[in-house]
């Protein structure tokens, strides 16, 4: 791990330190990542710009580079000034805020485009409220709807329908 840490600092000239730990550390989101890398140094603001996209990417190009299947990602954690902690809580603080305004209104609640972890971390804390939720959208726009007592999200189209939508789109006109 360290030997792909560094190729991928140093010819960027960042300027990082990290520190690897492949001990297994329960989390309060109840997952426990095999291998957990903390950075520091000068350019840490650049890993956390643009709500972390540089510290996820890598993360993933390392779980790529270990082999992890998209379900696995789970098992490597990259994290740099308590960034993942923090949103976690901002999350958590969102699901609340969500939770009250559905009850209140009796209407559904959209969050904001997300990642899969995030999104997962989202589906979590809002369990406990007893209402349900789904995640709508494609790719990159993928979002998380909470829905009032009683309403039950909508049927998801099946694998084989989604796999016929996406051929269309993309077969010659």
């Amino acid at each position: 791990m360290a030997d792909f840490l560094q190729t991928l600092t140093a010819p960027g000239r960042l300027s990082l330190k990290y520190t690897i730990r492949e001990t297994p550390i329960p989390r309060a989101d109840g997952s426990t990542p095999e291998i957990e890398v903390e950075f520091s140094g000068p350019d840490v603001p650049l890993l956390l710009s643009r709500n972390g996209e540089l510290l996820l990417s890598l993360e993933h190009v390392a779980a790529k580079i270990l082999r992890y299947e998209h379900e696995e990602h789970d098992r490597i954690s990259f994290d740099a000034d308590s960034f993942k902690v923090l949103r976690q809580r901002e999350l958590q603080v969102a699901a609340e805020v969500a939770v009250e305004r559905v009850r209140r209104t009796g209407q559904p609640y959209s969050f904001s485009p997300m990642s899969s972890r995030e999104r997962r971390l989202l589906h979590l804390a809002l369990a406990s409220s007893g209402l349900s939720t789904a995640s709508s959208g494609e790719g990159s726009r993928r979002f998380v709807i909470l829905y009032p007592e009683g309403e039950k999200p909508p049927a998801e189209p099946s694998r084989e329908d989604r796999a016929a939508v996406i051929r269309q789109r993309f077969r010659r006109r």
